[in-house]
């Protein structure tokens, strides 16, 4: 298979970016859509060019760093799908790719397809945590949770923290993401004493780093390569008003 790229390329955070086209050829269609960056990177090298920068690290569709705008859609053009598992036999030979980082005014652009998304780890460090006590730790079975709830801390625990749903969002509202980590928590018993300060502490967190308003499009969820629901930011939403407003 071959392929025409047209590859975002920005030298660092201050420079000023510019789409930069590439060919090539004899691509495997099993490769990842990473595996013929690699490729890709080989040949500029020997070129003597600088090669593409972008994140990667598990490549199993767990980390999350693989972040990439593929042909205007996060991660590309399938569903439930990371950058790092879409596989090149999804795109048609000969077709024109245009990769860009992703878009948002909290994720800056720090070289080539790579942004800062340290807005994110602030996020969960002020308050997408449990407290523990120390002492003996308590035998789980003591602490019985509803199947139902687990299943749905589960799914929301599943958010790898990638982007996307930023990425998709036409205000690059944070929601998803943070909605995913109240949830985790306020669903179980362990999450229950911060409840009400995590949430207030994480949605104050999530408007000082500049993410935009929610207004519940759903291309956040529908982006969302582990398919979060947007559920969980109605359940936020909850937790906040009754955080915010309202007396137990």
């Amino acid at each position: 298979m071959k392929f025409n790229l047209k590859i975002w390329r920005q030298q660092n955070a201050e420079a000023q970016g510019k789409m930069v086209d590439y060919k090539i050829d004899n691509v495997n269609p099993d490769m990842s859509f990473l595996e013929m960056i690699d490729v890709l990177n080989d040949d500029i090298i020997r070129k003597g060019d600088s090669p593409v920068a972008f994140d990667h690290d598990c490549r199993e569709g767990i980390c999350g760093s693989c972040s990439m705008y593929i042909n205007g859609r996060a991660h590309g053009p399938l569903k439930g799908t990371t950058t790092c598992q879409l596989m090149m036999r999804n795109f048609t030979d000969g077709e024109t790719i245009h990769v860009e980082p992703f878009r948002a005014k909290a994720f800056p652009v720090l070289k080539d397809l790579i942004v800062d998304r340290g807005a994110f780890d602030r996020i969960q460090a002020v308050g997408g945590f449990v407290s523990v006590n120390t002492g003996q730790v308590q035998d789980a079975n003591n602490l019985p949770v509803e199947k139902n709830k687990a299943d749905l801390a589960m799914d929301a625990a599943s958010c790898i923290g990638c982007g996307a749903c930023v990425a998709a969002c036409k205000n690059a509202s944070a929601m998803l993401f943070v909605a995913a980590k109240v949830s985790q928590y306020s669903l179980l018993p362990q999450g229950q004493p911060e409840r009400k300060l995590r949430v207030q502490k994480m949605v104050a967190q999530m408007d000082e780093e500049g993410f935009g308003a929610c207004t519940n499009t759903g291309a956040c969820s529908a982006e969302c390569p582990k398919e979060i629901s947007l559920s969980n930011i109605a359940r936020m939403n909850m937790d906040y008003l009754k955080a915010s407003v309202l007396q137990d």
